[in-house]
């Protein structure tokens, strides 16, 4: 859109000039993130230092009804920091201090641009746990896990991020600082912007710091495997461990296809001749991880496991998650564009849903890869392909269409964690009706007037 020379000025003298940057080279890389397929060149990018500045920007931005698209590390899987209108891409990893870490209050504050890994090392530290473990954990910063709600491996035990998410400091698009919520577990003046504010997708405020819930750490943790001829096995299984009483730390599943690329990539002794793969694993005291990990092995044995093992050392846990964790790299080498999903079905319906997924990979002869959370119902059904065949991504988008329709079909939803971005608002009205949409963007005008804030997304 071309922003002119006096905005570009006020920009530098708001966060210094080195911290602006408009020249073809330093905004190429901010056109995207890390979904494929959306892209929008933005006109500039900033990097704030402070909350201050960031209300700065917000006001001229509003004031010239400028696009502002927040961004932490740019992992996320749906398109929600492309800059689909162009205007000011805002990088928030300057904002990279982790404030406090509490083991009497049992939480920590953080500026957004905190990496995952970064709390967690800190928590661990003093003997504590961030329990929220995305796959980008290592590159992906708090705010932005924020901002989309990230799930992870940990998630039928531990929740996602809005669990343990106390308190938020955001600039709204008009210059406000807010503060919503705060250090207490228990605070239930007012609406609960906190829990508005997570998931939103930096459509509504631009998020500054956060105050996070800790967990003391678990004195022991443990993983196994169980393979299974069919995905509809495990799934039984999955229903027996949970009816069972038993709320594993982690309980994930890998079809035929997964299992294979994984075994090619990481070479972890996996069974290729196992059309699934059970992965589960507990936390907490040693009698109690022993105790439940053996009755999950036997009740995997009951539902048709050809084979269950528990991990023998720390290292060979270790190996197994990261069996569940190389699933994308190594699915990604297998062609030049890697189509990453997500969609969530209840539980006793993840084994069909699998199914439905293979038949519609069938039908749009495209290859589709299946993945995912068992313990919560998240399937990640993963389509790699040429990125210079068109009909073939053609038929992808056709089959992802058929996907998320099966999911809702299915009592489901769209995204259990990925979040809506650019990738997943044409299904939006479909998981949510016509009126719960109208809803949503009486919201966004009422936190963002100007419709500056991360445009073409959530509510716009």
């Amino acid at each position: 859109m071309g922003l002119g020379r006096k905005v570009v000025a006020e920009l530098k003298r708001v966060v210094g000039k080195d911290h602006v940057r408009t020249g073809r080279g330093d905004v190429e890389p901010y056109a995207r993130d890390a979904t494929p397929l959306f892209r929008g060149v933005p006109d500039l990018v900033v990097w704030p230092g402070t909350a201050e500045e960031i209300a700065a920007i917000l006001r001229l931005a509003t004031q010239r009804g400028i696009p502002v698209v927040p961004r932490g590390a740019g992992s996320n899987l749906c398109g929600a920091t492309a800059a689909l209108t162009g205007g000011i891409v805002l990088v928030l990893t300057r904002l990279n201090r982790i404030l406090e870490v509490s083991a009497e209050e049992l939480l920590a504050r953080v500026e957004s641009g905190v990496t995952t890994t970064a709390l967690t090392n800190a928590a661990a530290a003093r003997g504590l746990l961030y329990a929220p473990d995305p796959g980008s954990r290592t590159v992906s910063t708090i705010g932005g896990n924020v901002a989309t709600c990230a799930g992870g491996l940990r998630g039928l035990k531990y929740g996602v991020t809005r669990n343990y998410v106390l308190g938020i400091e955001a600039v709204l698009p008009t210059g406000e600082v807010i503060h919503t919520g705060g250090r207490l577990w228990k605070d239930v003046a007012g609406y609960d912007l906190t829990r508005l504010l997570t998931g939103s997708e930096g459509t509504l405020a631009v998020i500054t710091e956060i105050t996070l819930a800790l967990l003391p750490m678990p004195a022991s943790t443990n993983t196994g495997v169980a393979y299974f001829a069919a995905l509809a096995d495990a799934g039984r299984a999955v229903a027996a461990v949970i009816a069972d009483g038993i709320v594993p730390a982690t309980l994930e599943f890998l079809d035929a296809k997964c299992i294979g690329v994984v075994e090619e990539y990481a070479h972890l002794d996996l069974r290729l001749d196992a059309g699934a793969l059970l992965l589960f694993g507990d936390d907490g005291p040693a009698d109690a991880v022993d105790r439940n990990l053996a009755r999950i092995a036997e009740l995997c044995a009951a539902n048709g496991a050809i084979e269950v093992a528990l991990a023998e050392t720390p290292a060979r846990s270790e190996a197994l998650l990261a069996a569940r964790r190389a699933t994308l790299p190594a699915l990604s080498r297998l062609g030049s564009l890697t189509i990453l999903e997500d969609a969530t079905v209840p539980r006793p319906r993840l084994a069909e849903m699998v199914g439905r997924i293979d038949e519609i990979a069938e039908h749009y002869n495209v290859p589709i890869a299946t993945f995912g959370h068992a313990g919560d119902g998240n399937l990640h059904p993963t389509c790699v392909i040429d990125q210079h065949d068109h009909d073939a991504i053609d038929r992808a988008h056709k089959a992802f269409a058929d996907i998320f329709t099966a999911a809702i079909n299915f009592g489901g939803t769209i995204t259990g964690e990925h979040g809506v971005g650019a990738a997943k608002l044409p299904f939006l009205e479909a998981r949510l009706g016509a009126d719960q949409v109208a809803l949503l963007r009486r919201i966004k005008t009422a936190f963002d007037p100007a419709g500056i804030l991360n445009p073409g997304k959530l509510g716009s």
